[in-house]
């Protein structure tokens, strides 16, 4: 049986979050369990853009600031990184309040610069990872709950992605961005290639809609916890009401046999919470319904079925920070407009991800129209 904790806080006061998390990590055997005096242990929040805390882009800092004290109580030196989907770390840092948290409580922020070549899996023989996500003593993942709208939900496995640095990640979802099972083994295959010791959700402000940039932040009250982020995002999915169907890393997980896939063989213990929350999250606009089609009809039915970003005029103000992020180059700037090649657009919405002024909205072929009618 995988063990997942949840615990219930109201607010991001401080006093609430720690004794929240003191309840939440008791039932696993508190820190200590895992952390050992002397050890570099890195943690490992959502720092995907320079956004304020309320907008439940990025991790709170106040769950980061109360996980590195418990680090730091127990004897272990704390190192929080991650490498930003846009912006420095020091600017992600200072927007999102991570960095004042880290220093106030006795941490310190490590760059993700420099990389170690790991093995990864059955499809990634190699992967390139931050040296400092590698060499640490003990990973602890600390994700924010937000839909995704490439992989529908982006929580405990899907934050790993963080520990591919820079460039590389435009890279890798070039190589494995134009199949969800695809990149969906990608993440497993991170997750497999450096073991976190735990993890630990902000569930807090949670974000429904069109995450993980664009969505609307929705409250929750909740912080999850588990060692194996599989059986992890499988809680977090029903208690957001996201159908597995609709979890591609889930999927993925399930068909390579990988543990925590299954709910009946989770014990969920702490605080009761409704499976799902009512009513259930909103679900990206990007989203595509190709799920389950044989895989000769998806070339031919992929416009009709994939949505397509767009660029919304009105705010649109050319940056070209989409643009240059675009993993095939699908996005052009020409005769003072934004330009999106549907035949090289592989549907990773990183442009989204990315675009800071929510500037690149959904275009939906005829038969998602139709299903929307």
């Amino acid at each position: 049986m995988e063990k997942v904790v949840v615990s219930r806080c109201a607010s991001y006061e401080q006093d609430a979050v720690d004794r929240a998390l003191e309840r939440l990590l008791h039932p696993l055997g508190g820190i200590g369990r895992f952390v050992r005096p002397g050890q570099r242990v890195l943690l490992k929040p959502n720092m995907l853009a320079a956004r304020r805390p309320e907008e439940a882009v990025t991790t709170h800092p106040a769950l980061v600031a109360g996980v590195v004290r418990a680090v730091v109580s127990a004897g272990g030196m704390a190192l929080v990184g991650d490498s930003p989907g846009i912006g420095s770390l020091a600017r992600v840092g200072e927007k999102s309040g991570i960095r004042a948290a880290v220093e106030e409580s006795g941490g310190r922020m490590v760059n993700f610069g420099e990389t170690d070549s790991v093995g990864g899996g059955p499809t990634f023989r190699s992967l390139e990872l931050a040296r400092a996500y590698c060499e640490a003593d003990l990973v602890i993942n600390l994700p924010k709950l937000k839909t995704h709208e490439m992989m529908t939900l982006t929580c405990g496995v899907k934050n790993l992605f963080g520990a591919v640095v820079g460039t590389a990640k435009a890279g890798l979802h070039l190589t494995a961005g134009r199949s969800k099972e695809l990149f969906a083994g990608l993440l497993l295959e991170i997750a497999h290639a450096r073991p976190v010791a735990l993890t630990i959700v902000d569930a807090i402000l949670a974000m429904e809609g069109n995450g993980p940039n664009s969505g609307t932040p929705r409250q929750l009250g909740l912080l999850l916890a588990g060692e194996n982020p599989i059986a992890v995002d499988t809680v977090a999915a029903r208690i957001a009401g996201i159908p597995a169907d609709l979890l591609p890393v889930e999927q993925e997980a399930r068909r390579r046999g990988l543990a925590g896939t299954e709910a009946e063989r989770i014990d969920l213990c702490g605080d009761p919470v409704p499976l799902p929350v009512q009513p259930p999250f909103r679900l990206p606009e990007g989203l595509d319904v190709q799920f389950g089609l044989p895989a000769f009809l998806k070339p031919l039915l992929r416009n009709q079925l994939s949505p397509l970003p767009a660029a919304d005029p009105a705010r649109c103000v050319l940056c070209g920070i989409c643009r240059d992020a675009c993993p095939p180059g699908a996005i052009t700037i020409r005769n003072n407009a934004l330009k999106v090649n549907s035949g090289r657009c592989i549907r990773c919405w990183c442009c989204r991800e990315l675009c800071p002024h929510h500037a690149l909205t959904v275009r939906k072929g005829l038969v998602l129209r139709l299903l929307g009618r």
